[in-house]
């Protein structure tokens, strides 16, 4: 059996009180698949730029996962054909 390994590079940036991430997965089978997020910091909060990072990195990811689970659902659809009457 064939060990396969994919990579998720996620990368962040912060300007003001948002920070932005994008989570970039890669496989050998198929093209990149990107996910994005953003976490606001309300004005009244204390600057804690490690919560910024874990709250957009977070919805980039789940925004990655529903975009692969697109990717998965046209594939099945693309192979499975005409459907039979």
């Amino acid at each position: 059996m064939e060990a396969k390994q994919w990579t998720v590079d996620v990368y962040i940036t912060e300007d003001g009180d948002d920070t932005r991430a994008r989570a970039v997965l890669r496989t050998r089978d198929t093209s990149a698949v990107t996910g994005r997020g953003v976490a606001r910091r309300n004005p009244v909060d204390r600057p804690i730029p490690e919560i910024g990072d874990e709250l957009a990195a977070s919805r980039a990811l789940e925004d990655l996962a529903i975009r692969l689970h697109d990717v998965a659902s046209d594939d099945i659809v693309d192979l499975a054909g005409p459907l039979a009457r």
